[in-house]
């Protein structure tokens, strides 16, 4: 995996940076890069993050899942980053496995595929530190009672994914029912390289020790100085351009097998990074889909954004055929994947031409080494922005707020939030 930062070094422009800019960085990364490896030496919360690589035990995860032989589907029960992890994973490589994701209470949504599957044959898998996160554990009583009605016994094709203690830990004792732990001191959007995020990853055969491996690629590459380090050239870069005013950061893989990684992005970057006032909203496009929606917008819209370009260097390809259409011939004899590589390179260039800074992050293959690499590197370089920001990476007041909101309006609680919900000002229009 490799950064290419050169179309954000602009000394003419306001919102690039340059070379120098970067030297004068590099000191204070050195030193980020410090407090950062003194935080995983001393096992501290959310920087043992960045130990998964060494501390996960793959063996444990498939010994956990080995009872479960050959299901049509596994279907994960969780929210968040108890769930986009595992999604990015399974959602980029192919399985007879189909994996389905309950990570919101859409009744409709919910009830549609609990419908659409053979739940005799379906593994679930129930994922919540606490054991007490409403959204999931409202959705795990749904699946029990659809199992039920059709004559599945739950117990027998459930496992779950949780802490010590709680109301999930309590169910997998009281019903025998294989269990994984939560590793302590990972925040759940950096819990992509533990059990939270390889239990599906492994259902669906997938080689879990090579996404490992891909991490401990990365995490062997971290440094003092981000000339050294592609997560902290990352990392820094971001910084240092929402510092002169570019506060959004487009996500855009050029390959739709990572389309739910931009998602995944999202929710490490906003709640990482949204604190005090600061930080970079992510944004999440897809190309070259959103070459023909959102671009017209990075180009010659508020110079305000930072656009990430990914790609892998290696993949399939489709011939396409040779045409006599006027117009049209330069295509035939060209390939699918020639197409999607001048677009994203013509995209490039034309911000660029533009003054809207952008970085180029390539992977060799989307396989499970090249994920591993990818989602190590962009949770360092969210670590690092978040010591050269000054801010707590890993906590999210903001969120607990709503989830305190909530729980007072459905009698979980006297919740002071739950009475600002009933303070809302009011003008409708009908």
């Amino acid at each position: 995996m490799q950064v290419d930062l050169g179309n954000v070094l602009d000394t003419a422009s306001a919102h690039g940076v340059s070379r120098e800019t970067l030297e004068r960085l590099d000191g204070r990364v050195a030193a980020a890069h410090d407090r950062i490896e003194r935080g995983r030496e001393a096992g501290e919360h959310g920087y043992e993050s960045l130990n998964l690589p060494n501390s996960t035990d793959p063996a444990a995860i498939r010994d956990a899942v080995s009872r479960f032989d050959d299901p049509s589907a596994v279907v994960t029960v969780g929210i968040g980053g108890s769930a986009l992890g595992a999604a990015t994973l399974t959602d980029a490589l192919e399985s007879d496995v189909d994996a389905y994701y309950l990570d919101n209470v859409d009744p409709e949504a919910v009830e549609r595929l609990l419908d659409s599957l053979d739940l005799a044959s379906t593994v679930v898998n129930v994922v919540s530190r606490s054991g007490t996160t409403a959204e999931t554990l409202a959705n795990f009583l749904v699946v029990q009672e659809a199992m039920a009605d059709a004559g599945v016994d739950w117990a027998d094709r459930t496992f779950v994914t949780t802490g010590e203690e709680g109301n999930l830990r309590d169910l997998a004792d009281q019903h025998d029912l294989p269990s994984l732990p939560v590793p302590d001191g990972v925040p759940g959007r950096f819990s992509v390289l533990s059990t939270v995020g390889l239990a599906a990853a492994a259902l669906c055969g997938h080689d879990i020790e090579a996404v490992l491996e891909g991490a401990a690629a990365q995490e062997a590459r971290l440094s003092d100085s981000l000339f050294d380090s592609p997560a902290y050239a990352y990392g820094a870069v971001s910084y240092a351009l929402a510092e002169r005013g570019l506060r959004q950061n487009a996500m855009m893989p050029y390959a739709e097998s990572l389309e739910t990684f931009s998602e995944w992005f999202a929710q490490l970057w906003a709640e990482s990074l949204g604190k005090d006032g600061l930080g970079q909203t992510p944004l999440r496009a897809l190309g070259a889909t959103d070459q023909h929606s959102q671009l017209q917008l990075y180009r010659a819209g508020p110079r305000d954004k930072l656009v990430t370009l990914v790609r892998a260097t290696e993949r399939e390809d489709v011939a396409i055929p040779e045409t006599d259409l006027d117009g049209l011939a330069y295509l035939g004899g060209s390939s699918l994947g020639e197409l999607l590589d001048a677009e994203f390179e013509a995209t490039e260039a034309s911000l660029a031409a533009a003054g809207c800074p952008n970085v180029r992050i390539e992977l060799d293959r989307v396989d499970e080494y090249g994920l591993g690499e990818l989602l190590y590197a962009m949770e360092a370089a969210c670590v690092l922005y978040g010591e050269l920001a000054s801010v707590d990476t890993f906590i999210q007041p903001a969120v607990e707020w709503g989830k305190r909101a909530a729980r007072g309006l459905l009698g979980g609680g006297d919740f002071e939030e739950a009475d600002a919900v009933e303070e809302k000002s009011r003008l409708v229009v009908e």
